[in-house]
């Protein structure tokens, strides 16, 4: 397995950073599957260095998430430097750089994926970062900004030299945003160019999703992320297909019943009841249309129209008893 650093990973298979997404709750439903590493979701630096609530709660997961990996994204070293400590003291294991997020309100501030067209600026960035703290730091980042700056190999190298110990690659440049497909073979490149552990990431969606980037990247394994929303029992088929373990035998509708309504649960007990209503939506839907119900959109409209959790959860519970009769 690759090691990052001194710690050795359980899996070749990694969960993605979301913003939004892969908040605690969620990472507590992943974490049942056990990936190599669950990124928390983009955690803005400079918010958490002056201790904003909202943000010190996307780097929460200390005694339950383990090895945690908190990411960090921002463009001014010392509000870096300031939330990589503050990480650490929260229980990090791993400090994830994003250089990759393409959304216009992160490059617009020269984050994300906007610092892969100021190579110096990243590297200074990086290096701050590793001076600031004892645990491994790891970048995660794109093919470059658009075609014409396929710049990947290039900062990999130069981040390796700072200190980085692992990369992650998505098969996209940031002027695709997520359009077209991604280019795992693109990623080779940055692969062949630096020593340490590189993850492609992009379009993985199934096992042979991850065989064939496997084989076209030659990465040291791959990172997983919108695919699990609403289905986060892909996980087993893609872990067991890139390490080779044992196939998993397939859940029932009652296992993914129990995983469902606690996962909703474990959302109203961590936003309370107004705001984890609402954001529990987007995870709500992904669960239904995995059901592949021929009333599906009846269920996804009525949930999403609802602001009590018990009418919620108990829509849930309805749904997944009835699918298991029918199944």
């Amino acid at each position: 397995m690759p090691k990052i650093g001194k710690y050795e990973l359980q899996s070749r298979v990694l969960v993605a950073p979301m913003s939004g997404l892969t908040d605690l709750p969620f990472r507590r439903v992943v974490n049942l599957f056990n990936p190599g590493l669950i990124v928390s979701e983009m955690v803005a630096g400079r918010m958490l260095a002056m201790g904003k609530p909202d943000t010190l709660a996307k780097a929460s997961g200390k005694g339950e998430i383990d090895p945690l990996v908190i990411q960090l994204v921002g463009c001014e070293k010392n509000w870096m430097s300031k939330a990589a400590r503050l990480s650490e003291e929260a229980g990090a294991s791993f400090i994830d750089i994003n250089m990759g997020c393409p959304a216009r309100k992160v490059t617009s501030g020269m984050s994300g994926s906007a610092l892969m067209r100021d190579i110096d600026n990243a590297i200074q960035l990086i290096v701050a970062t590793i001076n600031s703290v004892d645990v491994p730091v790891t970048l995660k980042m794109r093919l470059g900004w658009d075609n014409d700056s396929l710049n990947a190999p290039l900062l990999a190298v130069k981040a390796q030299e700072a200190g980085i110990k692992m990369i992650v690659v998505h098969g996209r440049t940031r002027c695709q945003f997520y359009d077209g497909k991604a280019d795992w073979s693109a990623v080779k490149e940055t692969v062949d160019a630096v020593d340490i552990p590189v993850f492609v990431n992009g379009d993985i969606n199934t096992a042979h999703d991850a065989i064939e980037a496997l084989d076209k990247s030659c990465a040291a394994g791959v990172m997983v992320g919108r695919s699990l929303i609403g289905s986060p029992w892909r996980l087993q088929e893609i872990i067991s297909a890139v390490d080779g373990s044992v196939i998993p035998m397939k859940l029932k509708i009652s296992d993914k019943k129990k995983i469902v309504l606690d996962h909703y649960n474990d959302i109203i007990n961590f936003y309370g009841e107004k705001k984890g209503v609402k954001i529990a939506r987007k995870h709500l839907i992904g669960y239904i249309d995995d059901l592949n119900l021929i009333n599906g959109s009846e269920i996804k409209s009525s949930i999403v129209q609802m602001s009590q959790s018990s009418a919620v959860y108990n829509i849930l519970n309805t749904t997944f008893s009835k699918a298991g009769e029918d199944s």
